[in-house]
């Protein structure tokens, strides 16, 4: 049953908002010439990065490391967006969600934690030269954001579809670990049409063109599995490239399993089925076999250092079968 009725929509909507409106949001509150310190009067040497929102700089504030996000003035909508970043980000917490660490409202300033490595799609192009992501990254990244996402769809009171989930919004800290930014476009969904199979219906879709969900652009309607199909776009770009399977592999990366990911990448496809009613489960389906894909690259990493520990280079001997908790057996790779 969709909600169709203009009235009925705003009443679902002050309703949603008006939950997470209860809680104390926790953040600092920062003054205007705190920012304008921090970023030496907004240098262009301090920038890091542009999207949509405004331009990003790296800082320091409080002896920590910060990103600082700035409102553009002419955004589009870019006011209602810093509020509901504030919103979500202050009263909710979760080690694969950006840390919001303070906000200056008065001038549409966030500041987050700094995330050393970039975006996702950064480390994918090797922007600035950098070495590729291991395939066992990779598996873990997913994971890792599987587990933020359905963190976010099982959010109480009201579920959280986050509608604009790729490679730029995902940022890597200085260990790899993944966290999910940019929540602005998040929407909350009320728990009677949060499900797989009825939707909240929108007067207008938001989020980047070919990640959105095609049943959620093309009729407004709204569920956790619009996130899904973003999901499966995401991950079919850590995997392949073009040609048959084994040369659309990432080729920068040597020693691809080749059978788990042919597996990866077909859960990434499912993920893209244009009918949301046939799209995988996060919980039952997708994130099993991405933390076993996880596990399966911890015991390779595992694998390797005590090879190297031992004086190899741990290349060789360093096969993994496909179950994920047996380390030696045979393991064809996409160099064998």
């Amino acid at each position: 049953m969709s909600t169709t009725l203009p009235a009925r929509e705003a009443d679902e909507k002050v309703r949603a908002l008006d939950a997470i409106s209860n809680h104390d949001f926790r953040y600092r509150k920062y003054h205007i010439d705190e920012i304008e310190m921090a970023t030496e009067r907004f240098s262009d040497e301090l920038k890091i990065g542009e999207g949509g929102y405004g331009p990003v700089y790296r800082a320091s504030l409080d002896h920590t490391p910060v990103a600082i996000k700035v409102l553009r003035p002419d955004a589009h909508q870019g006011r209602k967006q810093f509020l509901q970043e504030v919103e979500v980000l202050s009263c909710i917490r979760h080690p694969n969600m950006v840390l919001l660490l303070g906000a200056c409202p008065e001038y549409g300033c966030l500041v987050y934690e700094y995330m050393d490595h970039g975006s996702l799609e950064d480390r994918l192009f090797r922007r600035g030269g950098t070495p590729p992501l291991a395939w066992a990254q990779r598996f873990r990244i997913a994971a890792e954001i599987a587990t933020a996402l359905l963190f976010l769809h099982q959010t109480k009171p009201e579920p959280l579809v986050h509608r604009d989930l790729k490679p730029a919004n995902i940022l890597l800290d200085r260990n790899y670990v993944s966290k999910i930014s940019d929540v602005g476009l998040a929407r909350l969904v009320p728990p009677s049409v949060a499900d797989n199979v009825t939707q909240y219906r929108l007067t207008a879709t938001a989020g980047t063109f070919c990640y959105i969900d095609p049943e959620y652009q093309q009729t407004g309607k709204l569920g956790v599995k619009s996130d899904i199909y973003s999901l499966g776009v995401l991950h079919v770009e850590k995997a392949i490239d073009a040609g048959t399977f084994e040369q659309m592999l990432d080729i920068t990366v040597k020693d691809w399993p080749v059978e788990e990911a042919l597996g990866y990448a077909k859960l990434a496809l499912k993920c893209t089925e244009m009918r949301r009613r046939d799209r995988p489960d996060l919980a039952t389906v997708i994130l099993p076999e991405l933390n076993r894909l996880r596990n399966l690259g911890h015991a390779y990493e595992a694998r390797m250092s005590a090879a190297r520990a031992n004086g190899g280079s741990g290349e060789s001997g360093a096969q993994i079968s496909g179950d994920s908790t047996t380390v030696g057996g045979s393991w064809e790779t996409a160099d064998s």
